[in-house]
């Protein structure tokens, strides 16, 4: 499903180049729950950014479902994102003055459909994402963090995208939530979404099928997890 072919990344400033990733290469096949870890300035945003088709490596090729995207204009990029990925970021990224149904139902305006079958869309995604029907109407002010990520992992399935892309979906929130939120998302790759993690947190990780380890721009490692944490205790 991805492909990545020496990917490189330099980012410009002024006289001094900044390689931000070089000759990265690896696959992700469909279904795959991969988690790409890597401290501070590894180069997994900037990989990240290239993944979901929100920035355009320097050089390399760049294939989804066997499609090179690395060289499309940006209008074809926006589409791409549009239908074959969602997007799960830290700061959840909700419209604050839209009730949840509304953000959840947002990214379906671009779809020729009714109003009636965004709603149902939308009402589905939201109890696939497990959160309660009397907060379907609440701000994303009124909901804790955790409630939060819900709805955005719901935005996110809500035009059933192929791959879920997520950054650090349980940085701003409390162990036993994080927990709550993982497990959501490995109950999701069972139902066979291909889920890509980015995190720093070797615990998160380890609860993937796969670890993808960068630093300094380069894989330094790519470990299939045969018994992850995550898939024993769904097992349990």
């Amino acid at each position: 499903m991805i492909e990545c072919s020496k990917i490189t990344k330099i980012y410009q400033i002024g006289s001094i180049q900044n390689k931000a990733l070089e000759n990265v290469s690896f696959k992700i096949n469909e279904g795959e729950f991969v988690a790409i870890i890597g401290p501070s300035g590894s180069g997994k945003s900037t990989l990240m950014h290239i993944l979901g088709c929100l920035d355009t490596p320097t050089s390399g090729q760049y294939f989804l479902n066997k499609k090179e995207v690395s060289k499309l204009s940006e209008k074809e990029l926006a589409e791409i994102r549009r239908t074959h990925i969602g997007f799960v970021f830290q700061s959840f990224n909700l419209l604050p003055r839209t009730s949840v149904l509304q953000n959840v139902m947002m990214p379906l305006l671009y779809q020729k459909i009714s109003f009636s079958m965004r709603l149902e869309k939308a009402k589905k995604t939201l109890k696939d994402a497990a959160l309660s029907e009397e907060f379907w109407n609440y701000y994303p002010n009124q909901l804790s963090g955790g409630m939060q990520q819900r709805v955005a992992i719901a935005r996110a399935l809500v035009t059933n995208p192929k791959i879920i892309l997520a950054d650090e979906p349980t940085g701003d929130l409390d162990s036993k939530t994080g927990e709550e939120i993982l497990q959501t998302f490995v109950r999701l790759n069972l139902e066979g979404h291909t889920i890509v993690l980015i995190t720093h947190d070797k615990y998160i990780a380890a609860k993937a099928q796969r670890i993808i380890s960068l630093k300094d721009g380069h894989i330094a490692e790519d470990q299939l997890i045969q018994n992850s944490i995550m898939f024993r205790d769904i097992k349990e």
